[in-house]
């Protein structure tokens, strides 16, 4: 946190990065929705906010461009702020139900934030059924998805009988220890962690260098063999083809989630395969995009197609802290595979082929030096690395215990990160007290109806849950810890 509250505070390059990312066909905000079976009490809300929130220091903050200093933004105290500036009070229009909601929380995802302001605002939706929604806009320059859920989710109260905020210390929630693909991709954490040092140090030192030269093949070499291989896969990779999923882009952005499916019942299909439950949820969407595809006439074409997983390089038990801490890998995605099975193992060794790989690492260290470049150089690099894939997919253990927000408990959540550069779509999962939901966030010229995938989604994990009735049926049901 900033202690001198006279002088701005320069943004981080991989901060700065996610900053000149944002253009209008794609937002790099990160926008959260909580759902509520009981109205939220606005003046509890606006305390929670105030005594939750912000305790950090950036969320009085906007950005400035200092004069002599103009191509490198600066968190700087904002000095008109107002809380009732980014807490805002609505009503959903009638019927009130989820359709209504997705179309509003659409809406709200197609509109910039405020650059004059902290970069965040809440939005208290009333008349959704018989209680209300929250929605939670985040820019992602504040910090990585994961930390962002994090910290909304840390506002929240283990009991409904939890005194009023700013009566006693406030407690972090803390993630449940089970990883998902963000944690899990990557051992062990210390790796992580030393490894995000050296590279952050070797793009801070040596920005100047990096701007002639951003990969420093050099430096990178030093990783060893794996560090290699990961920025060769990084530079070489040809683009994704184009698709139903990807092509021209333009503002209009469309979000669907499915309803709450239960955890336990994941973990049943993933002892039959034999598998893990990331595996079983990627293969599931992987079966949904290629139904989709066959859909959309794209059965001639039909071509895997990568996705970039983000991938935390926190450990998990690590204090909550903003900024972005996180790098990025390509999966292939087995939507040729016809076979369900089939492509569930295909999408397991996939997922076991880059566990050990350093990819994740070089890419943070791409972002650092991306940060230090004009913008027109970050552009354009931007759009070539993300060239290469076709969504975003995204996976956050949440808290698997109920939690009060402003006294009210969360019935569910669900979040979107960015897709950003020439990428149309984005795949979120959420676990939250034993329940997972998916989430879609598309270009509405690319995939108007979202809905749509995330129903063959859902056929696909009937189509895994009758394999687990066979398998009762066969007595093969022991199970298996992947």
């Amino acid at each position: 946190m900033v202690t001198d509250r006279r002088k701005p505070e320069p943004m981080s390059p991989v901060d700065t990065a996610w900053l000149r990312m944002d253009q209008p066909t794609n937002l790099t905000v990160i926008n959260i929705v909580m759902m509520f079976d009981e109205p939220l009490d606005y003046e509890r809300l606006k305390a929670t906010i105030e005594h939750r929130l912000l305790r950090f220091d950036r969320f009085r903050q906007r950005v400035i461009y200092p004069e002599r200093l103009a191509t490198v933004p600066h968190w700087d105290y904002d000095p008109h702020f107002d809380v009732h500036s980014h807490l805002h009070r609505i009503a959903l229009p009638d019927p009130g139900d989820q359709t209504a909601l997705q179309d509003l929380v659409s809406d709200f995802i197609s509109i910039p934030l405020d650059m004059s302001k902290p970069l965040w605002q809440f939005h208290l939706i009333e008349n959704y059924g018989e209680g209300c929604a929250l929605l939670v806009r985040l820019h992602h320059c504040i910090a990585d998805g994961i930390a962002l859920v994090r910290m909304v989710l840390s506002m929240a109260d283990t009991t409904p009988d939890a005194p009023w905020p700013g009566t006693e210390p406030v407690e972090d929630v803390p993630l449940r220890r089970t990883p998902g693909i963000l944690a899990q991709v990557f051992q062990p954490v210390s790796s992580f962690v030393r490894t995000t040092r050296w590279a952050t140090r070797v793009a801070a030192q040596e920005g100047l260098g990096m701007l002639s030269n951003p990969f420093r093949v050099v430096d990178w070499m030093e990783m060893g063999a794996s560090g290699a291989s990961a920025i060769s896969k990084l530079l070489l990779l040809p683009a994704d083809p184009p698709s139903v999923l990807k092509g021209e882009l333009g503002v209009v952005k469309r979000v669907a989630w499915s309803e709450p499916i239960p955890l336990e019942s994941i973990k049943a299909i993933r002892r039959v395969t034999r598998s893990t439950v990331n595996d079983v949820l990627l293969a599931a969407v992987s079966g949904a995009l290629r139904n989709y595809m066959i859909q959309q006439g794209d059965l001639a074409r039909l071509f895997d197609i990568r996705a970039f997983v983000p991938v935390n390089l926190r450990p998990l038990d690590a204090p909550l802290e903003l900024g972005n801490r996180f790098g990025l890998v390509f999966l292939s995605l087995p939507v040729s595979i016809d076979d369900m099975l089939e492509r569930l193992l295909e999408l397991k060794d996939r997922m076991d082929a880059i566990k050990n790989s350093s990819e994740a690492i070089v890419s943070f260290g791409i972002l650092n030096a991306i940060g230090l470049m004009t913008n027109d150089l970050e552009q354009n690099l931007i759009n070539v690395f993300g060239n290469k894939a076709s969504l975003v997919m995204t996976n956050v253990p949440g808290p698997q215990q109920e939690l009060y927000f402003a006294g009210s408990l969360a019935r569910g959540a669900m979040f979107w990160v960015p897709h950003p550069g020439l990428l149309g779509m984005g795949v979120s999962i959420l676990s939250y007290n034993g329940e997972v939901r998916i989430g879609v966030a598309t270009d509405a010229n690319l995939v108007p109806e979202p809905s749509v995938i995330i129903d063959l989604f859902r056929k696909e994990l009937d189509f895994f849950g009758e394999l687990v009735e066979r398998a009762k049926t066969l007595g093969d049901n022991a199970p298996y810890e992947a």
